[in-house]
């Protein structure tokens, strides 16, 4: 009970300090647009179910099974906030992202490991921020269940995968 209510609260939090002008809706409903050249009226709440996420392949190539949706912005263009799935198992080589990503685990075990130090395996309610630029690691999820996070950036999504040292 204490752990759902510590998830509840952490994806409280995060989605109340997301800025406003990311959300955007149609005229006369609660649809929300992936573009962010509109913001809804001051005080006007935004509602996207479940059932209405859109999932679509991360990089069928390069991540396989890897499902993103998007709630605001557009993660191929420009900042956004999104649902993550990691396949259950899977693994993403070193790496590095242009853009900060903040991360909150909703659920499954996802795996971080820093280049040159020890994993870091952040559970449901957990928050990781990752740096934008040079900070290199590999991202993964526990081979026990898939792994939902929910991430957001000021910059569009890219993995520039990085040689590992001594590798040729």
């Amino acid at each position: 009970m204490r752990a759902k209510r510590s998830l509840a609260f952490t994806a409280f939090l995060m989605l109340a300090t997301l800025p406003t002008a990311a959300f955007a809706q149609k005229p006369g409903g609660p649809k929300l647009k992936t573009a962010t050249a509109t913001s809804p009226k001051p005080g006007t709440p935004v509602f996207v179910h479940a059932n209405d996420l859109k999932w679509a392949d991360l990089n069928p190539t390069g991540a396989p099974g890897v499902k993103i949706a998007d709630v605001w912005g557009d993660h191929k263009t420009m900042g956004y906030g999104a649902f993550l799935k990691f396949p259950a198992g899977f693994a993403a080589p070193l790496h590095t992202h242009t853009s900060t990503i903040k991360i909150v685990v909703l659920s499954g075990t996802y795996i971080q490991t820093p280049e040159g130090k020890s994993e870091m395996r952040m559970g449901p309610g957990s928050y990781v921020l990752q740096p934008g630029g040079n900070y290199k690691h590999v991202s993964a999820c526990d081979k026990a269940s898939e792994c939902l996070l929910f991430i957001e950036s000021a910059g569009k999504f890219d993995l520039l995968p990085v040689q590992a040292p001594g590798a040729k």
